[in-house]
């Protein structure tokens, strides 16, 4: 299957947004999707709970914020990334691993009135676990503008079967009208990632100990004392 196409290649260009100071936590997410789907609102109306209609075309900005989560204040890196067209595929897939590679969490966003974005969905996530083979990397499924009933060309059974193919969570959300939606997503992936975290660093300490050898048997090393150091018996 043909791989999903990007407009531009982008840059993992960082904006300088995370307060100086002692060493956090760290989170790394990517939220990919066609064009239009609403992926820069997406990521604004979390980290800012506004929403901005408009946008400039998407170059790939890399957004860094420091966010509660579990009483603990952790730096969220999220990396916004162009849309989908239909030109230069070698250039979109290298760009494509490159996040993918960077990343550690994926929301896969489509819009619920754009048919052909529901159908980019599938090699997005195909694509992401041929880099993150391990099914503890965190995908969601993101069905955007939820409000939009009126020009709905994707129904809510639709991407509750795509999800449910692909062992992905999936929730439709309105970025327009409401934060409560959009902060749960990016709560609940941020919570999936710092379990793998806890996990690795878990899996690393184990590897790291080194058993101790057993006891020797006093009585044993007695005994083979005596040996040695009694006369042979002709």
């Amino acid at each position: 299957m043909r791989g999903p196409n990007m407009s531009q290649p982008f840059l993992l260009a960082p904006i300088a947004e995370c307060a100086p100071g002692p060493p956090r936590a760290e989170l790394r997410l990517a939220v990919l999707g066609a064009r239009g789907v609403g992926k820069s609102a997406l990521i604004v109306r979390f980290l800012t709970k506004r929403f901005i209609g408009d946008y400039e075309p998407n170059a790939g900005k890399l957004y860094c914020r420091l966010v509660h989560l579990e009483g603990e204040q952790v730096a969220v890196q999220i990396q916004d990334t162009p849309g989908c067209a239909q030109e230069d595929p070698v250039q979109v897939l290298d760009a494509l691993s490159r996040c993918a590679r960077w990343a550690e969490g994926f929301l896969l966003v489509y819009s619920i009135t754009d048919y052909s974005s529901y159908e980019s969905i599938r090699p997005l996530y195909q694509h992401i676990r041929k880099v993150h083979p391990d099914t503890r990397t965190p995908i969601i499924i993101v069905g955007n503008k939820a409000d939009l009933l009126h020009a709905r060309q994707v129904q809510t059974k639709d991407g509750l079967q795509l999800a449910n193919e692909l062992g992905s969570l999936f929730l439709e959300i309105s970025t327009s009208e409401n934060s409560h939606g959009v902060c749960d997503v990016f709560q609940y992936l941020c919570k999936e990632v710092s379990k793998m975290h806890h996990g690795s660093s878990a899996d690393k300490r184990r590897s790291s100990i080194i058993p101790r050898p057993k006891s020797p048997n006093m009585q044993d090393l007695k005994r083979r004392f005596k040996q040695a150091l009694s006369p042979k018996v002709k």
